[in-house]
């Protein structure tokens, strides 16, 4: 069974998220939400044993974590559980100016909010497939 988390601050996102990728009819696939980078850290170490194979993660959450966005500080801790980090793509979902840097300097994708809100659902399956 594939698994993929969806980690965001706003109910409306993670239900936009969860609604596309529901449309690609993806069999045996579970997804998963967390509201903060706390929560999905959560889900990423009670899974450690059968990784997500996406996260999609928001940047601007929590404000806990200043200077650094919630969203890079849940990256970093993804990163240190290296068997878990080389097995789950992680695809940052934002609105924040910095979303390109940020993905660049932790070798992850990115997909600005503003070219998802208007992208088909099959822009998911590029990274669950």
């Amino acid at each position: 069974m594939k698994k993929v988390l969806i980690v965001d601050d706003i109910p409306g996102w993670i239900r936009f998220h969860q609604n596309n990728i529901e449309h690609l009819n993806i069999e045996k696939l579970q997804i998963d939400t967390a509201n903060s980078a706390r929560e999905g850290l959560a889900k990423i170490e009670a899974s450690i044993d059968n990784p997500y194979c996406a996260i999609f993660t928001d940047l601007q959450m929590e404000s806990d974590f200043l200077p650094k966005l919630a969203g890079e500080w849940f990256i970093e801790q993804i990163k240190t559980y290296n068997k878990y980090y080389s097995k789950t793509k992680i695809i940052i979902v934002s609105a924040s100016p910095s979303i390109k840097q940020i993905a660049q300097h932790n070798n992850v994708d990115y997909i600005p909010k503003s070219i998802i809100r208007n992208a088909e659902a099959k822009i998911y399956a590029n990274y669950i497939l």
